[in-house]
């Protein structure tokens, strides 16, 4: 991806090397794979960081003690600020072209363990939206074990995991992911599951939208970019991660979709650069 030229944004709050709020207990690989299926890629952010807020963290003490970034760490929060931007860019334009107004999330940077409106959390569940404060949060550790632990490799890869947290972002501007939230409290676990994979398959979609407008409006994208991206789809869908971390795949616990889903939704939105391509609710399959 050729972001380097690229106008940063002034949405991003560096909290990195700060004290954060202690969290008791640690995680291995297992655990990790078991926070991420069940936060932010493959369960209920909402509950695990509600879990956390009373002490049932992900992490350890060492998490919340300072320490200076390196220049590698900097050089990847620089690349996140740009696709921060890139992602402002997009949809300022497409809210302006419906005569609506696009408020951008700010997005967080924090090592090991992060205090947000919706609770305490762990770099450890990844990268999550918190609709409450309208905020995108994400330990750049993240992106180590989205490569090494997940085999996700590549800066667009990377990108596209901002962008999707920035979909749900637009979801919230739109007043959908209200109306999602809203439904699920009043349905059956098995069911609120199948409109948390709705809204999951949305935002993997409106990742799709920016990537069209950023490939055909900024040309920044390189050859083997969208193969990056639809890698790390596949790598994070649930019947993927259901199958590394425990062997099992339990259809009726997905709540973000499978693998194949994932990367159709975001090819859609990849193709035709439009939102209202990405409507995964008035359709009967996904």
């Amino acid at each position: 991806m050729r972001w380097s030229q690229g106008r940063r944004s002034e949405n991003v709050d560096d909290r990195r090397g700060r004290p954060g709020p202690a969290v008791a207990g640690g995680i291995g690989l297992g655990g990790l794979l078991l926070a991420v299926v069940v936060g932010l890629l493959g369960g209920d952010p909402m509950v695990v960081l509600q879990q956390m807020s009373t002490g049932g963290g992900m992490g350890g003490p060492s998490a919340s003690r300072p320490r200076q970034p390196t220049a590698q760490e900097n050089q990847l929060a620089d690349f996140v600020s740009v696709v921060l931007a890139d992602t402002e860019d997009t949809w300022e334009k497409e809210f302006r072209e419906v005569g609506r107004r696009y408020t951008p999330p700010k997005l967080v940077l924090f090592d090991g363990v992060v205090a947000s409106a919706c609770g305490q959390a762990s770099g450890a569940m990844g990268p999550f939206y918190c609709p409450r404060d309208q905020k995108v949060y994400i330990d750049l550790n993240f992106y180590r074990q989205l490569k090494q632990q997940l085999g996700a490799p590549g800066d667009f890869a990377q990108a596209y995991v901002i962008a999707h947290e920035v979909g749900h972002h637009v979801q919230n501007q739109l007043g959908i992911e209200q109306k999602v939230t809203q439904m699920k409290q009043r349905l059956p676990a098995a069911q609120a599951n199948q409109l948390s994979v709705r809204l999951e398959l949305q935002a993997d979609c409106l990742a799709g939208v920016w990537a069209h407008a950023t490939a055909k409006q900024r040309r920044t994208l390189e050859e083997g970019d969208i193969e990056e991206a639809m890698n790390a789809a596949a790598r994070i869908g649930d019947d993927a991660l259901q199958r590394q971390s425990s062997g099992r795949v339990r259809p009726d616990s997905f709540t973000h979709g499978t693998s194949q889903q994932r990367q159709r939704w975001f090819a859609t939105g990849l193709k035709t650069g439009d939102i209202n391509s990405c409507d995964t609710f008035n359709r009967r399959d996904v």
